[in-house]
């Protein structure tokens, strides 16, 4: 049987520089970054005091959720996951359901890595001082990973697969791949995919231990993440969620939605924990073989790619990941992509970074576009010495693009790699 075509017809975010599309845009067009000082990270004493997370006013979430909901409502990555989520939906030109209606054509693969962190911490404590009676009845929803896909599969009404992948920092990008398997193997017409990240100091105080996160910057939070430069000092942390609906192709023609790309697939694996790799460090040898393995599924050959979206942290693994792309696609100088990382505008989002970042890169494919990396003044030497400084803008330029790779790396050696076209009628 062959395999259906797969496209994009819905975008939704919630982004530490942009909540919604329109600001998100405009954002990430302009060089607007979202990293902000934290006075609660300082005042316990954290090494790194900026993080991105996301600013929300508390009349929007009154659109997502009921007055009850609202109420006991503290897991923030269900907050973004549901923001980015239903706008993505409602993007899509789909209707929500009603009460007596489930869509078993729809269905959800929304991430997390965990959720309601600061629930699950008053829940501790007041189970420690025998009260569990006052735990309340939405304690486990908001504690369990899968509670943002039982929110938004509640909320849109979707009766086919409903589910929450968990892969560390590429779970964004993985439900993107698996969502776009179930479409092109005819088993849902539709998908709304992505992932979400909790914010707060309870998400990102074993960074700050494991002295990854960047402390030169407290100072100057917009110039603390620094991808691919010679003095990135670790990564800044952050939050929020992002969203795509993916479609076959078919079910897309026959409503007339609007098409914002094609998803030509991908690949994932791992590297083991073997040979260079190990739980925070990638074995190069895998990360080429997936950039290979998702050339190899989609029929894309190396040359045909414009542009990249890397993982990119601002930590000493950056010419690393820059030499494995030169490595896997045998391009290198004035010959490579252009490629960026949005995580110098929005910090390390985890879980939610390879959703939030494939939403700027079809961005890039619907307005003819390269984002800018801000703070990239002085790339590592490492890293102009397999690629051209041109192919590392820092400013947005303007050019049509046609294939767009993203790619993510987690924690635990784990892999992914999309390949996205331009929609072409």
């Amino acid at each position: 049987m062959s395999k259906q075509r797969v496209v994009i017809t819905g975008l939704g975010v919630c982004a530490p520089n942009g909540v919604g599309i329109p600001a998100f845009t405009e954002a990430i067009k302009n060089g607007i970054s979202g990293i902000r000082f934290q006075q609660q990270l300082a005042d316990l004493n954290f090494g790194c005091q900026i993080a991105g997370q996301p600013e929300i006013p508390d009349d929007l979430l009154k659109e997502y959720f009921t007055p009850l909901q609202l109420r006991d409502l503290e897991a923030t990555g269900i907050t973004y996951g549901m923001i980015a989520g239903v706008d993505a939906w409602k993007d899509a030109g789909l209707a929500i359901t009603d009460k007596d209606t489930v869509d078993y054509d729809s269905g959800i693969i929304f991430g997390t890595s965990l959720l309601g962190v600061e629930k699950f911490r008053k829940a501790i404590y007041l189970t420690d001082e025998g009260k569990v009676k006052r735990l309340g009845s939405t304690t486990v929803i908001q504690t369990m990973a899968s509670g943002i896909s039982a929110y938004l599969g509640g909320y849109l009404g979707c009766g086919n697969q409903v589910t929450t992948n968990s892969s560390a920092c590429t779970t964004g990008t993985e439900s993107i791949l698996m969502g776009y398997d179930r479409i092109a193997n005819g088993y849902a017409k539709r998908m709304l995919v992505g992932g979400c990240n909790d914010a707060g100091p309870y998400i990102w105080g074993g960074f700050d231990a494991m002295r990854v996160l960047n402390k030169k910057h407290n100072d100057q939070p917009e110039q603390g993440s620094r991808p691919m430069q010679s003095d990135a000092g670790g990564f800044v942390p952050g939050s929020g969620a992002g969203a795509l609906v993916l479609e076959s192709l078919e079910s897309a023609l026959s409503r007339n939605a609007t098409i914002y790309a094609e998803v030509l697939g991908g690949a994932v694996n791992s590297g083991g924990q073997r040979q260079s790799g190990s739980m925070t460090a990638p074995n190069s040898i895998a990360v080429q073989h997936c950039i290979k393995d998702a050339m190899k599924n989609t029929a894309t050959h190396p040359q045909d790619i414009d542009t990249i979206n890397g993982h990119l942290t601002a930590t000493g693994m950056c010419p690393t990941e820059i030499k494995n792309w030169s490595d896997a696609l045998g391009r290198s100088g004035e010959n490579f992509p252009y490629i960026n990382s949005l995580k110098s505008m929005t910090g390390h989002c985890l879980a939610a970074a390879g959703s939030i970042e494939t939403v700027a890169t079809i961005l890039e494919l619907q307005h003819g576009m390269v984002f800018g990396n801000i703070n990239c003044n002085d790339i590592h030497p490492d890293i102009t010495a397999i690629i051209a400084k041109s192919k590392i803008p820092n400013k947005t330029i303007h050019k049509e693009i046609h294939i767009a790779a993203k790619a993510s790396f987690g924690f635990g050696d784990v892999n992914c790699c999309m390949l996205f076209k331009k929609y072409n009628s």
